[in-house]
């Protein structure tokens, strides 16, 4: 989902901060009709195993700059200097993708629109028959937004849904061998980073607490989607 963009590039412009774009989950996204992964001086988008297409691992680090990519590339590639042997001035690293996953990655590329199509559907299939249930609400676009729905998530208030959490509909599902997950737990709250300073207020910790990540593959069927709502609405 496209976040504010137009507010946290005015900011980034304002007070010279480089925006660096993470649009891991955001392939086939636009925000006012452009691209997400193109807004950033760098931007990056990941083909892990979970997303729209993906080469099993790894991602791709965009950039209108051709110098910054050209560091990339050099870091990427073990800082490896230009002479006939091995040579290092800087510490380098091995993150080239294999010309294999890189292949893959490209096939896919040819059907992002299709994918787009089927989790868009995966959504509004899911929204259709869910909607009215007390407590249970989807996230909708943003004016100007353009969602590639990639994962379609619910978020379950107990106090209007009759006690029905989002923990409960996870076991229930679970039971049903579907699998379910709780939207991401904000960072300020991993215990790796208890330490660490924090500023804002608790809207992350109100999603992680009543968030559910629904099945939203782009091979499901309506057979299988209709089963996991039937699931939710039993439960409910």
């Amino acid at each position: 989902m496209p976040c504010k963009l137009d507010e946290i590039l005015y900011l980034c412009e304002k007070y010279e901060v480089p925006f660096i774009e993470d649009a891991a989950e955001a392939l086939g996204s636009t925000y006012r009709g452009k691209k997400l992964g193109s807004f950033g001086e760098m931007s990056v988008i990941s083909f892990n195993g979970n997303k729209i297409i993906t080469t099993s691992g790894g991602g791709a680090l965009l950039s209108s700059k051709e110098n910054l990519i050209t560091k990339a590339k050099f870091l990427a590639s073990q800082a490896r200097e230009d002479a006939v042997h091995y040579e290092h001035a800087e510490t380098g690293y091995n993150y080239r993708m294999s010309n294999i996953s890189a292949g893959i990655g490209r096939g896919q590329l040819e059907v992002i629109e299709e994918r787009v199509n089927q989790r868009r559907a995966n959504y509004y299939f899911y929204e259709e028959r869910l909607k009215n249930l007390p407590g249970l609400t989807f996230q909708e676009e943003t004016p100007n937004s353009f969602s590639n729905r990639w994962l379609t998530a619910i978020l379950i208030d107990p106090t209007l849904s009759g006690g029905t959490t989002r923990g409960s509909i996870r076991k229930h599902l679970l039971e049903e061998n579907i699998e379910s997950r709780p939207v991401w737990k904000p960072m300020h709250l991993q215990p790796v980073f208890k330490d660490a300073a924090y500023f804002g207020g608790n809207v992350a910790e109100g999603i992680f607490e009543k968030g559910l990540c629904l099945p939203s593959g782009s091979g499901l069927t309506s057979n299988e989607i209709e089963r996991i709502i039937h699931m939710i609405r039993i439960n409910h």
